[in-house]
């Protein structure tokens, strides 16, 4: 008995040691990095032109956005409605900063069972996002390119490579955000 009540003294001296330094830890904050992604927060309008190519017979696409800060600050939450020559549908993307790689991440979902994962890089105005997938089986390398032309537009340019050095341009466009 005295072994079982040393036992149980001891779990909650452990446990009130344990709820003290939790106690004493600040929540994680998002870092500086984030900031940047501040500007596709809001509702946007992209018009688009698709290629002739692999996707299909090419034709007009556009999209309507709407993004917003997950609570805590860490990812922008973005759902997309859109309607093109290839059919009509929903996505939900999530934008968010590795910061180990020290690169940006984007990971979305749609209602046509696709699913992307790419990484982000931002120099100047221009933000570059490319990932590796695969296309009827075969591996490609694909970038998007949004270039920021004011607060409230930027260009896309979706491109797709075999070999990563020789790119096709699957789609191009502009964004604009909404009041």
């Amino acid at each position: 008995m005295k072994r079982l009540s040393t036992l149980t003294v001891f779990v909650m001296v452990l446990f009130a040691l344990a709820l003290h330094a939790q106690a004493q830890m600040e929540m994680p904050k998002p870092g500086p990095e984030l900031k940047k992604l501040d500007m596709f927060a809001g509702s946007w309008i992209m018009d688009g032109d698709i290629k002739p190519g692999p996707m299909g017979p090419g034709g007009k696409m556009t999209e309507n956005e709407r993004c917003k800060w997950m609570d805590g600050g860490f990812f922008l939450v973005c759902h997309w409605d859109f309607k093109s020559s290839m059919g009509n549908g929903t996505e939900t993307s999530y934008m968010g900063y590795d910061v180990d790689d020290k690169v940006y991440t984007f990971d979305a979902f749609n209602s046509m069972g696709e699913a992307v994962h790419a990484k982000g890089k931002v120099n100047g105005d221009t933000w570059t996002w490319t990932s590796d997938s695969k296309m009827a089986g075969q591996p490609v390398k694909t970038h998007f390119i949004m270039r920021v032309s004011t607060p409230t537009s930027y260009s896309v340019k979706y491109d797709m490579s075999q070999d990563g050095t020789t790119w096709t341009t699957l789609m191009d466009g502009k964004a604009t955000k909404q009041k």
